[in-house]
């Protein structure tokens, strides 16, 4: 009974303490693949609660489950757990848990579904736009991404992922862009692919559009879509350097009336004059000490979840 009330508690605590301590965290932007991996961890975190949690209340609820999970345990760890005589609010916890744990699993393979039928979409409309030599004719084709040109007067470009991923640039930002911010835009699509931001993006959307109300989920969703895009810009301008890659961006998005005055555009681009601001700046990154300190933070969350589960367990064996 004490280590299911410890973990709803302590998944109630990363799940609203955790996005209002990273949304005042500076250093996110000076680190945005440790903000990632943070971001994951304490998702992970939350989602390991409600799964301990659901196994705890399935073993009060259900004697057999019991019998099965404590199976070859020495004396005294299964009474640590006082699930003896807890039916009652064990089928009611294990009921609440299990809709939620379904909505879950279902929320994830309708997103992953959706998501890949639209890219196989753009992979049949950038093969119809575009379509490629018959086998034996032109060079060889490339073991990683392949890099498409469409005709448009309007400078675009964008990675369309999967098993055959594809960096796609239109013929307007080719005739105005220099060759290295060329490379800069393109690096940053790779950037994308070779990361599989596209697994984080869809893991987020499906929680959050599973779970409105649910903060956590929702600014993970947010935050997400905003330090890819940074990840994917510290990668171009490692390679390219700030003021190529940031240069490149002012140019890839002239004409949107992202940097004149009036409203912003909405998605992404509404992000370019903070993004722009950012590479200009170049401030360092973290000391490895910090980025060692904030990684071995980020673990804890759900060592502790998986702590707290085994802690009745491990005192009784004392």
């Amino acid at each position: 009974m004490t280590a299911l009330l410890g973990l709803l508690l302590l998944g109630a605590l990363f799940a609203t303490a955790g996005p209002l301590l990273l949304a005042r965290a500076r250093w996110a932007e000076r680190e945005p693949v440790l903000a990632l991996l943070v971001w994951q961890c304490l998702v992970v975190a939350v989602l390991l609660c409600c799964l301990l949690s659901l196994l705890i209340s399935l073993s009060a609820a259900l004697p057999a489950v019991r019998g099965l999970l404590f199976s070859g345990a020495p004396t005294g760890v299964e009474a640590a757990y006082g699930l003896a005589g807890g039916e009652g609010w064990g089928r009611l916890c294990a009921a609440l848990l299990a809709a939620g744990g379904l909505w879950t699993a279902v929320s994830l393979v309708r997103e992953f579904r959706s998501a890949r039928a639209q890219r196989d979409h753009l992979h049949r409309e950038l093969a119809h736009r575009a379509p490629e030599l018959p086998a034996g004719m032109g060079d060889a084709p490339a073991r990683r991404e392949r890099l498409v040109v469409l005709e448009s007067v309007r400078p675009e470009a964008w990675s369309v992922p999967g098993a055959q991923s594809r960096l796609v640039v239109t013929t307007g930002a080719l005739s105005r862009l220099t060759d290295r911010e060329l490379a800069a835009l393109l690096s940053h699509e790779q950037g994308h692919v070779r990361a599989r931001h596209h697994w984080l993006s869809q893991f987020s959307q499906a929680l959050a559009a599973g779970f409105p109300r649910v903060g956590v989920f929702t600014a993970f969703r947010e935050q997400v879509g905003e330090l890819v895009e940074l990840a994917a810009d510290d990668r171009a301008a490692r390679r390219h350097g700030r003021m190529t890659t940031a240069h490149a961006m002012v140019e890839i998005n002239a004409g949107r009336g992202v940097f004149g005055p009036g409203g912003l555009p909405p998605g992404q681009a509404a992000q370019a004059p903070r993004r722009v601001d950012r590479l200009l700046a170049g401030e360092p990154r973290l000391p490895v000490s910090g980025r060692l300190r904030l990684t071995l933070l980020a673990l804890a969350a759900p060592a502790a979840a998986l702590l707290l589960a085994v802690a009745p367990g491990l005192g009784a064996l004392r």
